[in-house]
């Protein structure tokens, strides 16, 4: 029997390479997406069921899940990926783009967890696979908002395992270092008030910083593998760092104390 994955944030970048891996893999694939109107290439795809959840929507994951489990039967993986980033001082945010940073990262995520939940512990199996960072585990100058709720993934990831542990399912967390995707575009917030004078030269050389970062980003599809991996390894490993970068930050950051990590980012940025 085929299984079955529900990736959010299907339309484009990491989640799209991963509907289509898991395809071409053999397994049906439940894409979801805030605008499936506009998806021309999943939608073509044997096996792919394109529809609607937007995260910050309560009726909209449920009507995914619902009509997901009734096109294929039933639900095997769940792939959180739906997510964006917010940078910039953290005094310049308004509240409202507070709000959207961790109802979209973090209350979304718990959502449509908990949407998908009574259909594994009815199955007594699930896997639920939460797309962190490495900006999950160590932070950036300017981050203050987007590094929080990943933090917050990490923690609930970590602690949910022993939950859905109870009736046979697991818990992983992916850990991305960059990414060539649109990232840093469509899904990348820049908030900047050019009045908060200080903040302005360290905002440029950041941006300078992550220019350099990004030249040496993984393709979509290195992810994607670990993505695959991670719902198929048969394992109970909680963590998966997927990248190079990745792998090489987070081995630095177990190595160093926080003065000496510290220190060694803000020379990276000439800070």
């Amino acid at each position: 029997m085929k299984k079955t994955i529900l990736i959010t944030g299907a339309s484009s970048g990491l989640g799209k390479e991963t509907a289509k891996l898991f395809q071409q893999k053999g397994w049906n694939v439940i894409a979801t997406m805030r605008n499936p109107e506009n998806e021309a290439e999943l939608t073509i795809l044997n096996n792919v069921f394109v529809t609607r959840l937007d995260v910050l929507e309560a009726t909209s994951i449920q009507n995914a899940v619902n009509a997901g489990i009734e096109k294929f039967g039933q639900i095997d993986v769940l792939v959180n990926n739906a997510g964006y980033g917010a940078y910039g001082p953290l005094e310049s945010f308004p509240l409202e783009k507070v709000h959207r940073q961790f109802n979209t990262n973090v209350i979304g995520l718990i959502a449509v967890t908990q949407a998908v939940l009574p259909h594994f512990r009815q199955n007594k199996n699930g896997i639920i696979i939460n797309v962190s960072s490495m900006g999950g585990k160590i932070t950036m100058p300017l981050g203050a908002l987007y590094h929080g709720t990943k933090f917050a993934v990490e923690g609930i990831s970590e602690a949910l395992s022993f939950e859905v542990e109870q009736f046979g399912g697991k818990v992983k967390i992916v850990e991305p270092g960059a990414i060539a995707t649109d990232f840093t575009g469509r899904s990348f917030d820049l908030h900047v008030d050019e009045t908060l004078t200080e903040y302005q030269p360290l905002i440029q050389k950041v941006l300078a910083g992550t220019q350099q970062m990004f030249q040496n980003a993984s393709p979509a599809s290195t992810i994607a593998d670990v993505i695959y991996q991670a719902a198929t390894d048969g394992t109970s490993q909680l963590r998966y760092a997927a990248g190079e970068d990745a792998k090489a930050m987070l081995i630095t950051r177990k190595q160093l104390d926080d003065e000496a990590y510290l220190e060694g980012l803000k020379s990276q940025f000439g800070l």
